[in-house]
């Protein structure tokens, strides 16, 4: 879940309810995933409170390549399809 949060934000920001629908699932579970990726450091937010854009954190835009090499490497990951089992 936290990678694929990843990968849309990498193309462009979103708001948490803008998630829950690319990712068909609850709003609530999207914010407590953003709150973890925001407690790492992978994700920051700009905005009020309602509608709050998420955003790639300076941290993750450095080292996106390598973190898409290790989700492919270790799960599968492919940037166009997501996790592949």
């Amino acid at each position: 879940m936290r990678a694929k949060i990843l990968t849309l934000l990498n193309e462009r920001p979103m708001n948490a309810n803008q998630l829950a629908e690319a990712l068909g699932v609850n709003y609530r579970t999207v914010t407590h995933h953003l709150n973890i990726l925001m407690q790492n450091g992978l994700v920051v937010q700009e905005g009020p409170k309602y509608g709050t854009l998420y955003f790639p954190s300076k941290t993750f835009i450095e080292n996106s390549e390598v973190f898409m090499k290790v989700l492919e490497a270790k799960f599968g990951f492919n940037k166009k399809k997501g996790l592949v089992s």
